[in-house]
């Protein structure tokens, strides 16, 4: 924040003003300089005169002589200057359309189903050169593969799903929330929302489409002081709704894919037991690529098709 109100009625002008009257000592060769008239350059020091409350520069014979405070001043002006071309300039834009590039990522299925395909789908219709190779995310992020360089992005579950890194960025894509599906021939449940005990009471078909030793659902359960009966583990989200289809069986998903792949001439769906949390789908990458433009572009690609299908 500016100390001075006086100092918010400053511009890149008069800053570049202050810069040319310092180098030249001519208030006639700063007007050629910058392609501006005299009075221009007069009005531009008087506004800083009375900014930094000093005269700045003094009118000699021998041309405009700095003061003392002008003097001290000009290396950090020169800065401020600088620092805005940066902002103009800053990394160069990555061009998809002039090379080849492949993308390396750890995700779980959830964001193959939900993102990848609408991602891929924008690509082709681009004619874009992208290819982006997935592998599966295990019970922790690959961090030492995000640091060599082998994988460049990770896609995981939050919040403090993961151990934290802090040479790793983080950033979180969408959220959401789990809901039950059952066929639709099963014993629905009594209210819209399962309880607690009808929920533990039932068994249950558990989806493992990403490694973990323990899950959101059971570790609500377990800080409940209690667990549910699960009959069959499956590694995908499709692969479980077949294992309930024509059963009693219950299953927990994610809403949106529930959404996306439970057939609603097949199966119901009703909220899931009050206090079951949700949880946030996040992606981190290392700081040493941060400003890499490539991956950048990439990153922003992901963002883009959450915000365009209404995901975050």
């Amino acid at each position: 924040m500016l100390i001075s109100n006086v100092l918010r009625k400053l511009d890149m002008q008069d800053l570049m003003v202050f810069i040319a009257v310092y180098e030249q000592s001519s208030v006639t060769g700063v007007s050629e300089t910058l392609c501006v008239s005299q009075s221009t350059v007069s009005y531009c020091l008087k506004k800083l005169r009375n900014g930094f409350e000093d005269e700045l520069f003094i009118n000699t014979r021998t041309g405009m002589r700095p003061t003392y405070k002008a003097t001290s001043m000009y290396n950090h002006v020169l800065r401020i200057l600088e620092s805005i071309n940066l902002c103009h300039s800053g990394v160069p834009a990555f061009d998809p359309t002039r090379q080849a590039v492949t993308f390396n990522l750890c995700a779980p299925e959830y964001f193959e189903l939900l993102i990848l395909p609408r991602l891929l789908k924008g690509f082709d219709y681009a004619d874009l050169p992208v290819t982006v190779n997935v592998q599966k995310l295990e019970s922790d992020i690959p961090a030492e593969d995000l640091r060599d360089g082998s994988v460049d992005l990770v896609i995981c579950f939050g919040p403090d799903f993961h151990r934290r890194h802090a040479d790793f960025k983080s950033q979180m894509l969408l959220e959401d929330d789990l809901v039950c599906v059952f066929d639709k021939r099963a014993t629905p449940p009594r209210e819209p929302r399962f309880s607690l005990q009808s929920f533990i009471e039932r068994r249950h078909v558990f989806p493992t489409p990403w490694t973990s030793d323990s899950n959101m659902v059971d570790g609500w359960l377990a800080r409940q002081a209690h667990k549910r009966q699960i009959v069959a583990r499956s590694n995908s989200y499709s692969a479980a709704l077949k294992m309930i289809t024509g059963t009693d069986f219950l299953l927990t998903l994610p809403r949106r894919i529930q959404a996306l792949l439970a057939n609603e001439a097949v199966f119901n769906h009703c909220e899931a037991p009050s206090g079951l949390p949700g949880f946030s789908l996040d992606m981190q990458w290392s700081q040493h690529t941060d400003q890499d433009s490539a991956q950048t572009w990439f990153r922003e690609q992901i963002v883009k098709v959450c915000a365009e299908q209404g995901l975050a």
